[in-house]
């Protein structure tokens, strides 16, 4: 299990690898960096200035404004960004929030 508590950085391997099973991967970098530099497949964008109010939405909300299903609190779900740092930061308002 990965998670703040265990190992929070993933090679490009793992994170292949994790794409296979049934993983959420949340994009939180800002959408001209995805313009950019490009998106990572069967990734979604949420810039991180939109995160906590986006895992707060409505299901069908979410669905509508990113085209994927709304994460449960317990479903696992992946961070990433340009450097780590703001994957860091994602992380932790998913937990405040109540992810696991």
């Amino acid at each position: 299990s990965l998670c703040a508590a265990g190992e929070p950085n993933l090679s490009y391997r793992e994170l292949k690898d994790l794409k296979k099973a049934d993983v959420l991967h949340i994009d939180v970098r800002e959408r001209w960096e995805i313009d950019r530099f490009g998106k990572i497949p069967e990734s979604i964008n949420i810039p991180l200035g939109e995160l906590m109010e986006a895992l707060q939405m409505d299901p069908t909300e979410f669905k509508e404004q990113y085209n994927q299903k709304m994460p449960s609190k317990s479903d696992p779900v992946v961070f990433s960004c340009l450097a780590g740092t703001r994957s860091k930061q994602a992380l932790g308002f998913a937990m405040s929030l109540g992810f696991s």
